[in-house]
């Protein structure tokens, strides 16, 4: 692939975002050097590994490779029997604790086990990160500037006397420093001079204070002496030194030693993190513009569906469509400055480039792309003052160029063909060029403003023309690509629209010949006929979807109904069986009991008994069926038999109450019932006429008349939530009280868990209360131990 048409393309800015998302130096570097290739089987190897990552993204989240250090000169300097220092050391420590947690995260779970192994699954399963290893080194060097004490046991014991014996020095440099050498000294501070502690004496005392001088201030007023008492000490100290640094030069071999053992499966880890590395990387870019895998062919067919730039906002960048290649090898695409030309060329052109270096391209599934060995383009001004070309020169030296080198396995893209010149030379050398490429069987597009490269397209076969659609009415381009269709200029629309005087444009229509002007006349019918037919086209395909839907609800409702409908026959076949089987058990009961009355001669109280017995039970049946046929009164309640202000009766609570929301899409609606509001469905609702729900009672006194107006108005569930102990008392009383006279047999008292204080306070109340029964924390599904049931004394 040639390096012009990369940079031509703006393919390395591809790789830029590339390379940022890759987070180990190696792969990074691998970002930098990816090229397009041209087998089709190393593509397709390419491609699905990037699908593979990308679905491993979608369902895991991001795994990141940052640790990943370039360990490459450690491992040759382990391979002839180097020592390494501490920060190689952690270095390899870091690409093992990553080896660790990208094959963890490529671990399969128990639903996965099943499914066929993936070439991703073979790199995770060969990653070593020998664990053991990784956590030696850890152990012994928590940093690069540390040995760790616990390194080896001799280390331990040097370190303990080295404290010891700093302890020491300082002691005996304290001693002088508080003692009879603190006239002598300048500050009385002890420093450090060439790795021995000394003590900073004034020039004039030097021969007070015995010892070696190791320096001087830059004034000279001050001497840095070692004492002659602490020099022994001093010496010691280094020797210490000495022997710690010979140790952990031992460490360090070991560790190194251990380490090459392992040299095969590092450099396997390395590859293996690296080439991992690289993969998710294109599988983030892919992520990050909606990508999607296309399909390869050796036929020089290209069929983009929805393809956007991957360089322009995706929010706002307009998909294209483009085919290339089955019906036709060059494409000729027409119409107004800034519509999106360059564009569709440059989309098509990187698309190319991405699909053939592996990466997913931002384009509809099932999008296709034929495998070229080189890529041509020229595109944009490339006048050159110092090479004294023109901008028609410098095309026609790319063009050249391109067709000296390009064959039948080749992608040719030019912009402006033709251009820069006279119009009439321009038209017939471009037209010459595409001819030229179309009989050689190269996939050619050009984009260019000249009617005669039009007129070519519509003569030619295996030639098709495309535009760009423009609206007129608001002098905008819709960057839409038709293909099938030139494209109109629009010169004389947009300057009317732009103020032109009439008279100009008409003088203008003047000069045009009649062949021009009937040419531009079909082109405008043709594109008012085509916008027609995609209205009707859309209008048409509404209404299918419509009609789709419809049929789809009607299945599912006329299946719900034969569900219910088999449902309440078996119900009802069920109902009617128990009812008759119990009638005749009854009856044959009742049967043999009267005719024992009459045999032994029992007294008639005893047949008044069973008389009674039997209008009971006929009565408790009725009630049944009375109760049945309101709950199938209110299930025919439908939304828009409910109003704000209705009076309704709520079946499951056995309360009156008034409607205070409009049922939602689920039937869900708020009623309230007395300073209770609770959300109830329209099934369980029963309309009432529209009367005050305590008229029956107004003329009532008594205790008939409190029974009444506390049962409207008190609510099941009372809650403390928030109050102090007082204030929740005091309202507790009250309803209490009011639940009481409402005769109701339990209520519920919503106190939170807490700090526990309101709930024993609540129960304190409560058992002193001679009208409670009982009380109980709430169980499970009830609100637990936030919760307290009191049952009323009947």
């Amino acid at each position: 692939m040639n390096a012009k048409v990369l940079k031509t393309l703006e393919y390395h800015k591809i790789i830029d975002r590339l390379t940022e998302l890759a987070g180990s130096v190696l792969g990074k570097e691998q970002c930098r050097n990816l090229v397009p290739l041209s087998d089709i089987e190393e593509i397709r190897t390419l491609q699905r590994e990037t699908s593979l990552a990308l679905a491993l993204l979608y369902r895991k989240g991001h795994l990141s490779f940052s640790g990943v250090a370039d360990i490459r000169g450690s491992l040759k300097r382990l391979e002839i029997g180097s020592v390494l220092s501490p920060g190689e050391l952690l270095a390899v420590c870091r690409v093992l604790e990553v080896c660790s947690r990208v094959k963890a995260y490529g671990r399969k779970e128990n639903a996965e086990v099943c499914e066929e192994p993936t070439a991703l699954d073979a790199m995770f399963d060969a990653l070593q990160p020998l664990t053991p290893l990784a956590n030696e080194i850890r152990r012994c060097i928590p940093s690069v500037e540390e040995i760790s004490d616990d390194a080896s046991p001799a280390l331990r014991s040097i370190r303990r006397s080295m404290r010891q014996m700093n302890d020491k020095v300082h002691a005996q440099l304290n001693s002088m420093v508080n003692g009879s050498a603190r006239t002598y000294l300048q500050d009385a501070v002890i420093t450090m001079r060439n790795g021995r502690y000394c003590l900073p004496v004034k020039a004039e005392y030097r021969s007070q204070v015995q010892g070696m001088i190791h320096d001087q201030s830059s004034t000279g007023s001050t001497l840095f002496i070692e004492p002659m008492a602490v020099i022994k000490l001093n010496n010691e100290l280094r020797e210490l030194e000495i022997k710690e640094e010979k140790e952990i030069e031992i460490i360090l071999a070991e560790l190194s030693s251990k380490t090459a053992l392992e040299l095969d499966a590092l450099e396997s880890d390395l590859t293996l993190l690296t080439q991992l590395d690289f993969i998710f990387a294109r599988a983030q870019l892919s992520k990050s513009y909606d990508g999607s895998e296309p399909t390869f062919n050796t036929e020089g067919v290209i069929n983009i569906k929805k393809g956007r730039h991957p360089l322009l906002d995706k929010k706002k960048v307009v998909p294209i469509d483009i085919r290339l290649g089955s019906d036709f090898t060059l494409l000729i695409i027409t119409g107004p400055n800034t519509g999106g030309k360059t564009v569709s060329l440059k989309t098509v052109g990187l698309f190319t480039l991405m699909g053939q270096s592996g990466l997913h391209i931002p384009a509809f599934e099932g999008s296709e792309l034929a495998v070229f060995e080189n890529v041509f383009a020229d595109i944009g001004d490339e006048q050159s003052i110092e090479q004294s070309l023109s901008t028609f020169s410098a095309h026609m030296t790319n063009i050249v160029s391109i067709l000296q080198e390009a064959d039948e396995r080749s992608l040719v893209l030019f912009d402006e063909l033709g251009a820069g010149t006279d119009p009439t030379e321009g038209a017939a050398l471009a037209i010459s060029i595409l001819s030229n490429l179309h009989r050689l069987g190269i996939r050619t597009m050009a984009t260019t403003h000249y009617s005669e490269l039009k007129v070519f397209a519509l003569s030619a076969s295996g030639v098709e023309n495309g535009c760009c659609e423009f609206d007129v009415e608001t002098l905008r381009p819709t960057y839409r690509l038709l293909i099938g269709i030139p494209g109109k200029s629009n010169a004389f629309a947009i300057s009317s629209k732009l103020g032109l005087p009439e008279y100009i444009i008409e003088e203008a229509r003047q000069q045009l010949s009649q062949q021009d002007e009937d040419f531009e006349s079909l082109i405008t019918d043709l594109e008012t006929s085509r916008v027609t037919i995609e209205r009707e086209r859309e209008e048409i395909n509404r209404y299918k979807e419509e009609i789709e839907g419809l049929k789809k609800r009607l299945e599912q409702k006329q299946e719900s109904l034969n569900t219910s409908r088999e449902r309440i026959l078996r119900e009802a076949n069920e109902q009617a069986h128990a009812i008759l089987r119990e009638a005749k058990e009854y009856a044959d009961t009742t049967i043999k009991n009267f005719n024992r009355f009459g045999k032994e001669g029992i007294s008639s109280k005893a047949m008044e008994q069973e008389r009674t017995r039997l209008r009971e039970k006929m009565s408790s049946v009725e009630k049944e069926l009375t109760l049945k046929k309101e709950e199938r009164r209110s299930a025919a309640l439908s939304p828009k038999d409910i109003h704000l202000g209705d009076s309704v009766k709520v079946l499951s609570m056995n309360l009156k109450g008034t409607v205070s929301s409009l049922p939602n899409a689920k039937g869900d609606l708020f009623v309230q019932m007395g300073i209770l509001r609770s959300q109830v469905n329209i099934k369980d609702l029963e309309l009432l006429p529209d009367m005050d729900t305590a008229a029956p009672y107004k003329h009532q006194t008594g205790t008939g008349k409190i029974k009444m107006s506390k049962s409207s108005s008190v609510g099941i569930e009372i809650n403390l939530l928030g109050k102090t102990t007082d204030e929740a008392i005091a309202e507790l009383d009250k309803y209490l009280d009011d639940a009481y006279l409402s005769h109701m047999p339990s209520v519920r008292i919503v106190h939170g868990k807490g700090t526990g204080a309101l709930r024993k306070a609540v129960h304190n109340y409560l058992r002193r209360q001679k009208h409670v029964a009982s009380y109980r924390l709430g169980e499970f599904g009830e609100g637990d131990a936030g919760v307290t049931i009191v049952t009323f004394k009947q």
